[in-house]
């Protein structure tokens, strides 16, 4: 065997293996297909542990009597019709068992299962580097077994982050996204992961916050533990001004999972939204100390910082984030506004110079651009920033009407038209 099946039989014979959608769980004699008991009769259940065990290798009729039927004899047909039956219970994975005359059944696991953890451990770094390579891996394992709905899962949740992040252009990513969702819902129908990342794309992106919240409220009602559904949901009703709400959708997600990563994060936003600058810093202490590497809670950490009079430490949060995510652009506007601000106007306009050139090239989110406009005092290029984002549509203009930092802009009724403009489907 190979070095790669060595370590595959290796992790089979744990007391619980998974193998695509499946986990075995020797101590239940279970298999269970997305949390769901397949429900494989004993003989079955032994036979499928064997062929996990020999993972990429034939088992014989002789060996599968030994392993399986400990040692009892039964007829080579009785052997065929129990392996049969694992094939009707693992459906449309079924044919992963194959058989050859004078060799056995085999379990072939196809590549496609290690693309997709690879993928899925690219994408928690929730970098543009990471999310990319991530979406390599899903898309190779897509291509491999395009019956299975594992890679467009991952397919989905990149280019999410892609676009919610300002790291790629939102309306190139989200049509892509679309195309990869009705694919998926298409193998599986509509599940609770695909409502929530839909809302969430209704939120930011389509601004129909009614449609949103009704999607959020399904994927909750699907879901066993919906903790990012109800991170969303607080930043949905802190768009909508409704910041009570947002922080019972909060209390309810510490409940759940007081330790997820965009937890803390989301709250420091709410916080900031209500103008509750130190709480919202004290918020950013806990998040660095629990996720230190998460830019966006040290981006929103360093906005609390900002606010609160300490623009010195903000500027060092602004330049960290920035290194940990060297290609989300939006930061080093934030951090070139804060500049500004602090009335240090030419290094402000370094910055601006910068990120004006990479703009030829790489998306920079002009809500960002905008507010730093804005502090250099040009307030006719912030108002043209704000156009800009009409026709690129911004994945975080969803908050302007809550953002501190967008107050002395706001009121301008060249700004107020166009925010109406995108706004106008708010509520459907």
């Amino acid at each position: 065997m190979t070095a790669l099946q060595h370590a595959k039989v290796r992790e089979i014979s744990a007391p619980k293996s998974a193998f695509g959608p499946f986990t075995l769980d020797v101590a239940a004699r279970a298999v269970l297909r997305d949390g769901t008991d397949i429900r494989l009769r004993p003989q079955a259940f032994d036979v499928l542990r064997v062929l996990l065990q020999r993972a990429g290798q034939f088992a014989s009729y002789e060996e599968l009597i030994r392993e399986a039927w400990g040692g009892n004899i039964v007829a080579k047909h009785t052997v065929a019709t129990t392996v049969g039956d694992v094939r009707r219970a693992l459906k449309e994975y079924g044919s992963w068992i194959a058989y050859r005359p004078k060799f056995g059944y085999r379990l072939q696991i196809p590549v496609a299962e290690d693309l997709v953890r690879t993928g899925w451990h690219y994408w928690q770094r929730r970098t543009r580097e990471g999310v990319e390579r991530a979406l390599d891996c899903f898309e190779q394992a897509a291509q491999q077994n395009p019956g299975d709905p594992g890679p467009l899962d991952g397919i989905t949740s990149c280019y999410l982050i892609l676009c919610t992040f300002g790291m790629r252009p939102p309306e190139e990513v989200y049509e892509l996204f679309r195309e990869a969702q009705a694919r998926a819902v298409g193998i599986r129908g509509w599940t609770a992961k695909l409502r929530f990342e839909r809302g969430r794309l209704l939120h930011t992106l389509e601004r129909k916050f009614d449609e949103a919240e009704h999607e959020l409220r399904l994927a909750q009602e699907e879901q066993h533990t919906p903790i990012g559904v109800f991170v969303n949901l607080a930043m949905l009703h802190a768009s909508r001004k409704n910041l009570d709400e947002a922080l019972e959708a909060l209390a309810a997600a510490y409940r759940l999972n007081p330790l997820h990563p965009t937890l803390l994060a989301t709250e420091i936003f709410v916080r900031f939204c209500r103008r509750e600058f130190d709480i919202a810093v004290e918020c950013g202490k806990k998040g660095l100390d629990l996720h230190p590497y998460l830019h966006l809670g040290r981006a929103y950490y360093a906005q609390a910082l900002e606010f609160s009079g300490r623009a010195e430490e903000a500027l060092t949060q602004y330049r960290l984030a920035t290194v940990i995510a060297p290609d989300m652009l939006w930061l080093r506007a934030l951090e070139a506004r804060c500049l500004a601000n602090q009335g240090r106007r030419d290094e402000a306009l370094v910055q601006l110079e910068q990120l004006s050139e990479l703009r030829l090239s790489e998306y920079v989110d002009a809500y960002y651009m905008a507010l730093l406009y804005e502090a250099l005092g040009e307030r006719d290029s912030a108002v043209a920033e704000i156009e800009r984002i009409v026709d690129e549509n911004s994945p975080t203009v969803y908050m302007i009407d809550v953002d501190p930092k967008m107050d002395s802009l706001r009121d301008d009724p060249r700004v107020r038209h166009l925010r109406d403009v995108l706004f106008q489907n708010a509520s459907t």
